[in-house]
């Protein structure tokens, strides 16, 4: 059994806790968790996002984040545990496809600023080429994207919604749109009657 607190409270993060007083403070939380798979609010928050962060590490142990976008709901989700995403053409030095190769674990966080919303994710990921992904090419192809090149899947070990102190409120142009279209509409349909209004004025001086 895995939850989130299995994977990232090692005895060192263990020994920190209890530096604070806060060990043991989780467990009730976490051990409710064990091998849980995404609920319907994950999948929307992570099937909505239009960017992730992803880190991996490499032979090195150097830790490496990499950041994957697209239009909203270019992450699928393919089972309960699973999400995935097609990789198209970037800047070709495959630094996450080579640290892969040697360690598949990875972490991923996904944003939500506007709602000061953050799902993190552990998981083991694949990333292969097309070609050797024929089988759920169209699972994860978004259209308009152009031409898959790779196909990178995450099995999730354990996911946890983060606390969102300290995330500052940051809006995309339809997120702007949401908030302030509505107000923007108004605002040219009363200057349309205005406008109209000031017309017949002038069109009756002594009115």
């Amino acid at each position: 059994m895995t939850s989130y607190a299995d994977i990232m409270f090692t005895d060192e993060v263990e020994a920190e806790q209890a530096a604070i007083g806060a060990k043991g403070h989780f467990a009730s939380r976490y051990d409710a968790k064990q091998d849980e798979p995404l609920g319907a609010n994950e999948a929307d928050f992570l099937t909505s996002r239009t960017s992730i962060y992803l880190a991996s590490v490499n032979s090195g142990g150097w830790p490496y984040i990499q950041h994957r976008g697209g239009p909203a709901g270019f992450i699928k989700q393919l089972d309960a545990f699973t999400i995935g995403f097609a990789d198209y053409r970037g800047n070709r030095q495959l630094i996450t496809k080579g640290n892969l190769t040697t360690d598949n674990r990875v972490s991923v966080f996904a944003m939500d600023y506007a709602r000061k919303a953050r799902l993190k994710l552990q998981g083991h990921a694949t990333l292969v080429d097309a070609a050797d992904a024929q089988d759920i090419l169209p699972q994860v192809q978004t259209q308009g994207q152009g031409r898959i090149e790779r196909v990178m899947t995450i099995r999730i070990a354990a996911w946890d919604w983060n606390c969102p102190q300290f995330i500052t409120p940051r809006f995309d142009t339809a997120e702007m749109t949401a908030l302030i279209g509505p107000e923007i509409s108004r605002l040219e349909a009363e200057n349309a009657r205005l406008e109209a209004e000031l017309a017949r004025l002038e069109g009756h001086p002594h009115a």
